[in-house]
């Protein structure tokens, strides 16, 4: 049995986080416990990223002061890019940066920084922090109250190797606990245990590309969100290998306007809704946020409906892979109920669907791809479910955790014990923007200051001047 005066569950980037809030405000490294699977708080993150066809030059779906590595979200990744660019010489990409985030959304596309500039960047800010002492490797089993206000985590360290941490202030930030599978995908996979013709976008599957590059083939497309999107962009730089390359995208119904509230409404071009980032921007911290916060619970479901939706980035360069596939002819888009998921002779999927206009139809691919997200319920992840389960803890409409406007989970409230909780696992709440950098970033900071309101052992609350102070460590990349 070990004792600490805070502990993050899950080890990612939300641990990390509400970790690197806590050492800027004043709390030690070795008072701090962040349990976990893997060492890097990205780590995780990054796989989803690769398997889904980001590599670490391409761009995330962020914006340019969504700093991981930096709360304060200067200089963002947009001036760091320009800087590199120009003491590099390169001065038109240097100045297209800073034009962008000058003139972004309305004259010039939305700056998002590359993957592996953001993955750089939170190393740095792990070895600034001192996540290497923070961190323990576990899996974590189950979280009870004890009698004297705390927390006592049971965890295993690996085969037949338990043990038990205590803590008073506890922050869960466990991520998405499960890869989404439609369930006729799901229920074809079970049936012929076919795992190569039929994936999801965030499994490793780069033996789809290998062999249509090789021997041409088409594929099916299931979902038509961001990850879709860049599977298209994937499939469009195969072709340029093999044209022999067609694709078949099936969405359910045509979209053919965007979603609405009040006087605006998104964009929509060949039934992709177009937006920069998953949630309107105010959402992070302008109006639309207050209003959310203030919402009960039946108005914030209205809202979030309004705001969210399946969304793709506002990306030219898809636009015109998209209407230039059409146009080719190698892309075609088919709307439909799919009935069922099928194999046939020759090991080709054969997906039967109910289209409006024609009936039933039969699509023959080589390969499916669910690009339709992941789940982050909470049944789907079993410490999360114990924990409901046994303090009767209540969920939102989205089956999500209930959180108070600072993510606390009032209901484990435990004498001067706190329990928050962060990320995929509380959207449906007081924010819409949860499982973001910023979004992340903003659980966190409230967070503290909740337990700075509670006078937690070293938490102290950050004002002007200490906030400066604590910016030019993190410029001179000093510890805190």
């Amino acid at each position: 049995v070990d004792e600490s005066d805070y502990l993050a569950i899950g080890a990612g980037l939300g641990s990390f986080f509400w970790a690197d809030l806590l050492r800027i405000s004043g709390v030690r490294a070795e008072k701090i416990v962040g349990l976990g699977l893997e060492a890097e708080p990205y780590a995780r993150y990054k796989r989803l990223c690769l398997n889904s066809q980001i590599p670490l030059h391409e761009r995330l779906r962020s914006n340019s002061d969504s700093c991981p590595d930096n709360i304060w979200g200067w200089p963002s990744y947009a001036l760091r890019e320009a800087w590199h660019d120009f003491t590099k010489g390169q001065m038109k990409s240097a100045f297209k940066y800073l034009w962008q985030v000058f003139a972004e959304p309305t004259f010039a596309e939305t700056y998002t920084p590359r993957a592996g500039n953001v993955f750089d960047s939170i190393d740095r800010e792990t070895k600034r922090i001192g996540w290497n002492q923070i961190y323990r490797y576990g899996r974590v089993r189950v979280i009870r109250k004890t009698d004297d206000g705390r927390y006592c985590v049971a965890y295993s360290r690996g085969p037949g190797n338990y043990a038990f941490l205590v803590s008073r202030y506890l922050h869960l930030a466990t991520g998405y606990p499960a890869i989404q599978f439609l369930p006729d995908l799901q229920a074809y996979r079970e049936k012929y245990q076919d795992f190569k013709s039929v994936v999801n976008a965030y499994e490793a599957h780069d033996h789809v590309y290998e062999q249509l590059e090789q021997h041409g083939g088409t594929v099916l497309i299931r979902g038509r969100g961001i990850v879709a999107s860049r599977i298209v962009q994937r499939i469009y730089e195969a072709r340029k290998r093999n044209q022999n390359i067609a694709v078949l995208h099936l969405m359910r119904s045509p979209k053919p306007q965007g979603n609405k509230f009040q006087n605006t409404q998104r964009l929509v071009k060949n039934h992709y809704e177009f937006q920069p980032f998953n949630w309107p921007k105010a959402c992070w911290g302008g109006e639309l946020r207050a209003m959310l916060e203030k919402a009960t619970p039946d108005e914030r479901k209205r809202l979030l409906a309004d705001w969210g939706g399946t969304t793709t980035a506002d990306r030219q360069d898809w636009q015109q892979i998209t209407a230039q596939g059409l146009s080719e002819g190698w892309y075609q888009i088919t709307f439909g109920e799919v009935l069922d998921v099928e194999r046939d002779a020759q090991n080709r999927t054969i997906t039967r669907i109910r289209e409006q206009s024609f009936g039933e139809m039969k699509l023959l691919a080589d390969f499916i791809v669910d690009a339709t997200g992941l789940d982050a319920k909470v049944d789907a992840n079993p410490l999360l479910a114990d924990l409901v389960k046994h303090y009767n803890l209540p969920v939102n409409h989205l089956g999500r955790l209930t959180v108070a406007n600072n993510f606390e989970l009032v209901e484990m409230r435990s004498d001067r014990g706190q329990m928050y909780a962060a990320g995929a696992i509380t959207l449906g709440g007081p924010y819409a923007a949860v499982d973001s950098f910023l979004g992340l970033q903003y659980a966190a900071l409230v967070a503290v200051d909740g337990l700075s309101a509670a006078r937690a052992p070293g938490v102290q609350k950050l004002n002007t001047i200490s906030s400066f102070r604590q910016w030019l460590k993190w410029v001179l990349n000093q510890s805190p």
